[in-house]
């Protein structure tokens, strides 16, 4: 696990340009802050990485359908619902199908068995449940959510770090061209070699998981 400033001066070094004090030092410097983030979110798009799994509780609330799940952020995935008050998993239909049961028959109330995303608070996603509750329920909510774009220098990347300098030194090759060191095509494979090593390391750790293509 690396800092967001220490993946920053690796990318640098492989650039052949000196270390920084801080991530905005210079206008380069940050240009090769934003190639760090614009890698670390490839890379955690490419896979399901056990470091971003996480369990946010939702207590329901009687008469309430529409619920912010906060802390999920927008891009969460692997998703898993399950009613701990009555140990039972909630299933994942359209939202359209949720909004035609409300507004074309009665509305059911009960122990909501279904749930579907339902566009955002601007920074959480929100989640509509149905039947209505008729109660007081804890949902479990198991997301895999990717951690917030890098900002600050002391900023510990959770997925790992070495995919991200490669596809942030990809990236900046891309951008001002190399004479003398990797072709940008060269670079690019390198990082996508570099993370599917990661990911199959990870993959051996779980039976659920067999295969995996790089994007």
């Amino acid at each position: 696990m690396a800092t967001f400033l220490e993946c920053v001066n690796e990318t640098l070094s492989r650039l052949r340009e000196s270390s920084v004090a801080s991530v905005t030092t210079s206008s380069y410097s940050t240009l090769i802050g934003r190639y760090v983030n614009d890698a670390k979110r490839q890379v955690e798009d490419a896979w399901d990485w056990t470091v971003l799994a996480t369990t946010i509780t939702i207590p329901t609330v009687a008469a309430q359908s529409t619920y912010t799940v906060t802390g999920s952020g927008i891009r969460q995935r692997g998703i898993a619902v399950n009613d701990a008050t009555n140990r039972t998993r909630l299933s994942n239909v359209p939202i359209q199908w949720i909004v035609d049961q409300q507004q074309l028959s009665t509305v059911t109330t009960g122990i909501p068995c279904y749930y579907a995303w339902n566009g955002t608070d601007g920074t959480d996603s929100k989640v509509e449940l149905y039947p209505t509750p008729t109660g007081i329920y804890s949902l479990k909510f198991n997301l895999t959510v990717p951690q917030a774009i890098l900002a600050a220098d002391a900023t510990v990347i959770t997925v790992p770090s070495e995919p991200v300098v490669a596809g942030a030194y990809a990236r900046a090759i891309v951008e001002r061209g190399e004479d003398g060191g990797l072709t940008s095509g060269e670079a690019y494979g390198l990082f996508k070699s570099v993370l599917s090593d990661y990911i199959s390391l990870e993959k051996e750790r779980f039976t659920e998981y067999d295969t995996f293509v790089a994007n």
